[in-house]
C-alpha cells in the first residue's frame, strides 16, 4: 500500500506530467482558457490515461511478453490509445454535446497527447505490474488535471486584469507556466 501511495504522489505532484516532464503541452496551453472546459478535458484524459494504462498493461504483460513482441509495445500502445479515444469522443458527443463542442479540435488531440503515451511507457520502463500502472495512470492524469484546472483559473482572472501588451496572450500563459513549474518543484521533497 505504501509502494502505491509512493507512485501516486510521485505521479501526480512531484513529476507532474505538464510541469515537470513538459508532456501534453498542447492541451494543456489550448483548453486551459475556461475552467469549465478545463474540467472537462481533465476528466476525459483522467478517463483515457486509466483505462489505457489498465489495457495496455494487460496486453504488455499478457501477449507481447509472453510472444517475445516487446518491439511492437509503441504501434499497439497507440491503437489502443486511439480507440479509447474514438470511444470518449462517441460518448461526450451522444452524452454531452455542450463538453463535446467546448472541448473542440482538443478533444481527438488526446490519441497525439504524449502524455498517454509516455505513461504507458512509463509503466512498463518501471517495471510496474498492472495495479501499479493503473495507479500510475490514474495519478498521472490527476496531475495532469490539477495543472490545467489551476492554469485556466489563473487565465480567467489574467483576463480582467492589466497586462502589457507585450506579454497579451501566449506570452502571459507561458510565464504562467513556468512560474506553476517552478511552484510544482517545490513539491519534490515530498519524495
Amino acid at each position: 500500500m505504501g509502494k502505491l501511495l509512493m507512485i501516486a504522489v510521485a505521479s501526480a505532484l512531484v513529476n507532474n506530467v505538464v510541469l515537470s516532464q513538459f508532456l501534453g503541452i498542447c492541451p494543456f496551453l489550448g483548453v486551459s482558457k475556461k475552467v469549465k472546459t478545463a474540467a472537462g478535458m481533465g476528466g476525459a484524459v483522467i478517463f483515457v490515461i486509466t483505462i489505457a494504462s489498465l489495457v495496455t498493461s494487460i496486453i504488455y504483460q499478457f501477449v507481447l511478453q509472453p510472444l517475445k513482441f516487446e518491439y511492437l509495445q509503441t504501434i499497439v500502445f497507440i491503437l489502443v490509445i486511439a480507440a479509447l479515444v474514438q470511444f470518449v469522443e462517441m460518448f461526450l458527443k451522444k452524452i454531452m454535446p455542450p463538453l463535446y463542442q467546448a472541448l473542440g479540435v482538443y478533444l481527438p488531440l488526446i490519441t497525439t497527447n504524449c502524455a498517454v503515451l509516455g505513461v504507458a511507457l512509463t509503466n512498463v520502463q518501471k517495471s510496474y505490474n498492472i495495479l501499479e500502472g493503473v495507479v500510475n495512470g490514474f495519478s498521472t492524469a490527476v496531475g495532469f488535471t490539477i495543472s490545467i484546472v489551476i492554469m485556466a483559473g489563473i487565465r480567467e482572472k489574467t483576463e480582467a486584469n492589466d497586462v502589457s501588451p507585450a506579454l497579451q496572450g501566449t506570452p502571459i500563459v507561458l510565464v504562467t507556466a513556468g512560474l506553476m513549474a517552478i511552484a510544482f518543484f517545490g513539491f519534490a521533497g515530498l519524495i
